[in-house]
C-alpha cells in the first residue's frame, strides 16, 4: 500500500481547476498518521475497524494532520504520502498539497509567506491518545538546521467537539519542576537504556486538562501530553527527541531518544540536554506564561457576538496562531481575514463558500470528507460566506494560520 486513495498525482490541469472551482478555497482529503509509541483514544472519527489499518507493526492511528505541507517521519515503513495532505480535483484526484503550494505560490498563501519561507511553514493536527505521550522535546530551529530541519514549536487546545470523554490521564507533564538540577535530569535520561520506566516525569509537573483552553509549547520545552484529543497548530516539522523510556504499559524504543540527533552525538547526553531551553522549562511561572485562554477577536466583539464568535486560541507564537469559530443555527457571515489558512470544521454542517462542509461522524480510511479546506489568501482577505444549515446546531470551525497572524501582529 502507497496511499489508501487510488489517484494522486499532480497536474497543472488539476491543480487551475481545483483553486479556481472553489473560488479560491480547496477541499482537502482527511490524513491519517499512525504512531509505533501510542494507543488510540477513538475520538478521531475514524471507524473503529480501521485504527489499525496500516498494520499491526506501524501502530495505531492517533493522529490526523491538517493542511499539512510535509511527510511524517515515520521511518522506512512509511507509506508514501504519509503525513501530506492530498488537494481534492472536482474530476477526482487527488494532488499532493506540497506540490500545489509550489505550483501556485504566493496565488495561494501570500507574497508575504511566500517571499520569506518559499513553502507553506506550518500545519494544525489532531492527537488522540488513550494515555499520555511519552515525555519529551523538540528542537529548536538553531538544532534542527544542522539536520537538515526546522525546529517545531506547537500549541495544544483542547477542543469541546472533540472529547466526549478524556481517557485514561487528561493529565499533561509540562517543564520542570523549578529547582531541578541538570545533574538529576541526566540521571534520568542516563537510565532510559535500562529498560523499564526512568519515572522522569517525576521531574516535571502535571496540569490537569481543561476543556476550552490550552498551551503554547516553544521549541525546547519538555512535555507530555495527556489523553485529550488534542488541536496542535505548529511549525511544519516532525522533529523530537523521546525522554520518557516508557510510556502506554510499554517500553518506548531508544531509537527515539536519539531520533534527531548527529551521528556523532548520538550516545551523548549532553546534546540532549543542548536542546532545551532552561530557563523556560524551569519558570516558576510556567503556568501563567505559557497557558492560553481563549478571547474573542475584535471583530467578534464589533459584531456584537450575536449571529457568530469568533475567539483566537492560540496567539503567542509568532510561528502560528488559531482561531474558533462558531456560527449560530440559521445564521450566515462574511469573515475575512488577512492571510491563508487551514481550516477543519468539528461541529455543524452547512457552507464554506462554495464547498458543503460537514462535521465528520464515521470516515473508513481511504474515504472522503467534507470537513476540512485551505483558504488561499485572495480568498480570505476579500471574506469567506459561511452558511450554518441547521436549525438546531452551532457550526464550529477550527482554523490555523501561518507566521504573521496572530492578534499582535504589528
Amino acid at each position: 500500500m502507497t496511499t489508501p486513495f487510488e489517484t494522486v498525482r499532480f497536474t497543472k490541469l488539476g491543480a487551475e481547476r481545483s483553486l479556481g472551482a472553489g473560488e479560491g478555497v480547496v477541499r482537502l482529503a482527511p490524513t491519517w498518521v499512525p504512531r509505533v509509541f501510542s494507543t488510540p483514544g477513538r475520538r478521531l472519527r475514524l471507524h473503529p475497524d480501521d485504527y489499525y489499518a496500516y498494520g499491526r507493526d506501524r501502530g495505531g492511528i492517533d493522529e490526523r494532520w491538517i493542511a499539512s505541507p510535509i511527510l511524517a517521519d515515520n521511518g522506512p515503513a512509511a507509506t508514501a504520502y504519509e503525513g501530506l495532505s492530498l488537494v481534492v480535483d472536482p474530476d477526482g484526484d487527488l494532488l499532493p498539497f506540497d506540490e500545489f503550494i509550489a505550483y501556485h505560490a504566493e496565488a495561494l498563501i501570500g507574497a508575504r509567506i511566500w517571499d520569506a519561507y518559499g513553502k507553506w511553514p506550518v500545519f494544525a493536527k489532531f492527537f488522540d491518545n488513550e494515555g499520555a505521550l511519552p515525555f519529551h522535546v523538540h528542537h529548536r530551529d538553531e538544532d534542527a538546521f544542522p539536520l537538515g530541519k526546522v525546529g517545531k514549536p506547537e500549541a495544544y487546545y483542547y477542543s469541546p467537539q472533540m472529547n466526549n470523554h478524556l481517557a485514561d490521564q487528561p493529565v499533561s507533564f509540562l517543564g520542570l519542576q523549578p529547582g531541578t538540577t541538570v545533574d538529576a535530569l541526566k540521571e534520568r535520561l542516563d537510565s532510559f537504556g535500562r529498560g523499564g520506566d526512568n519515572r522522569i516525569t517525576e521531574l516535571s509537573l502535571g496540569y490537569r486538562t481543561q476543556l476550552g483552553t490550552g498551551w503554547d509549547i516553544p521549541g525546547g520545552v519538555l512535555h507530555a501530553p495527556g489523553s485529550a484529543c488534542t488541536y496542535e497548530p505548529q511549525a511544519a516539522s516532525d522533529v523530537l527527541c523521546m525522554c520518557e523510556s516508557w510510556s502506554n504499559h510499554r517500553e518506548v524504543p531508544s531509537e527515539l531518544l536519539w531520533k534527531d540527533v548527529p551521528a556523532h552525538r548520538v550516545g551523548d547526553l549532553d546534546y540532549i540536554i543542548e536542546l532545551l531551553d532552561w530557563d523556560a522549562n524551569v519558570d516558576p511561572n510556567f503556568a501563567v506564561t505559557r497557558r492560553l485562554v481563549p478571547f474573542e477577536t475584535s471583530q467578534s466583539v464589533a459584531d456584537g457576538g450575536v449571529e457568530y464568535v469568533e475567539k483566537w486560541i492560540v496567539f503567542k507564537s509568532p510561528t502560528f496562531s488559531a482561531k474558533e469559530l462558531t456560527l449560530r443555527p440559521g445564521h450566515a457571515v462574511t469573515v475575512s481575514d488577512t492571510d491563508a489558512y487551514g481550516v477543519i470544521v468539528v461541529q455543524g454542517h452547512g457552507r464554506l463558500g462554495t464547498h458543503t462542509a460537514s462535521a465528520a461522524t464515521l470516515v473508513r480510511f481511504g474515504q472522503p470528507t467534507e470537513d476540512e479546506f485551505f483558504v488561499s489568501e485572495p480568498a480570505a482577505r476579500a471574506g469567506i460566506r459561511i452558511v450554518n444549515a441547521s436549525q438546531t446546531e452551532d457550526l464550529v470551525l477550527l482554523k490555523n494560520f501561518g507566521p504573521g497572524t496572530g492578534p499582535y501582529r504589528s
